[in-house]
Order: structure tokens, then sequence, then C-alpha cells
């Protein structure tokens, strides 16, 4: 299985009289226009076929419903394992009921960098990784979706994935 790991572009700062549930705090215009030319990107390195599964949250939801527009099949899922805070274990558990080849994470730090942690060196391991908002990353399993398992095919920050045609 293919797993490629996109974190939501440039929210608004957090703020709890604007937004006093996080889950509800959008991307910024800027982010938006960011984030489509990196969807251009990021959707020829991607299988057609890929699914997108996404974090409930406003800002990861409009991260994958741009990526789905630049050329994708189908619409984003919703998946409360993908939320903010919640253990990549969660991540994982997902995964191994899923049977499709090629799927993507939409979600948040530090969710993301702990799940890509966790598939390249275990979940004891503690690699430091700066997952760019905006960014994606690619890990393949060649067989089970466990901790330590995974192969990192590439890592790109949004500003490679905006250059690219």
């Amino acid at each position: 299985m293919e797993v490629f790991l996109i974190r939501h572009g440039v929210a608004y700062e957090r703020s709890h009289k604007r937004w006093p549930n996080d889950a509800l705090r959008p991307l910024t215009p800027s982010g938006r226009r960011k984030f489509r030319k990196a969807a251009r990107g990021l959707a020829g390195c991607l299988p057609k076929s890929v699914v997108l599964l996404t974090s409930p949250y406003v800002r990861a939801r409009d991260t994958a419903t741009i990526l789905a527009k630049a050329g994708l099949r189908g619409q984003p899922i919703e998946c409360a394992e993908l939320a903010a805070g919640v253990p990549a274990s969660k991540a994982f558990e997902l995964l191994r009921i899923r049977k499709e080849k090629s799927i993507a994470l939409v979600g948040h730090e530090p969710n993301l960098s702990s799940f890509l942690s966790a598939a390249l060196a275990a979940e004891r391991a503690r690699l430091e990784i700066d997952f760019k908002k905006g960014g994606a990353a690619c890990i393949e399993f060649a067989g089970r979706v466990e901790p330590g398992s995974g192969l990192l095919k590439w890592m790109l920050p949004p500003r490679v994935l905006r250059s690219l045609k």
C-alpha cells in the first residue's frame, strides 16, 4: 500500500475569540491560493485512483477538497481517526481496514510527523520531522501496515509542489 501524507494548507492563527472550536478554523485566502498551486503539482504525483481520507476539521477538509478538484477521482472521506490530537496508532488501525492500494491522509501536525516517524522507525522512535503546511510525503508498506514497516519514497515541501507541472 502506498500512503500519502498531506498536511493541511496555511490556516488562520488560533483564536478562541473567532473560533472557540478549533475544528472550525479555516484556511486563509492565501493558504487556499498557495495550496491550489501545490495541489496541481501534488495531483501529478498521486495515482488518479487514490482515496482521500481527511480529518473532519475544516482546514483539512478544505485542503482535501482542493486536492480532489486538482484532478483526482472521488470526494474526500472524513475520518475521526485523522482529527488533531488523535494518536498515530488510530491512523494505522484505519489503514489496516482499507483495501485500496493508494490512500492519501490529509491531516495535522504533530499527528502526521508522529505517524511518519512510527511508520519508518517503530512507535517508540521519535524522528524529528519538519512537515510544512501544504507539504506531502509518500510511504510504501510492502506488507501489513505496521509501525516500523514503512519505506519513505519521498517528502516534498509546498514550494516544490508548487513548482511541479
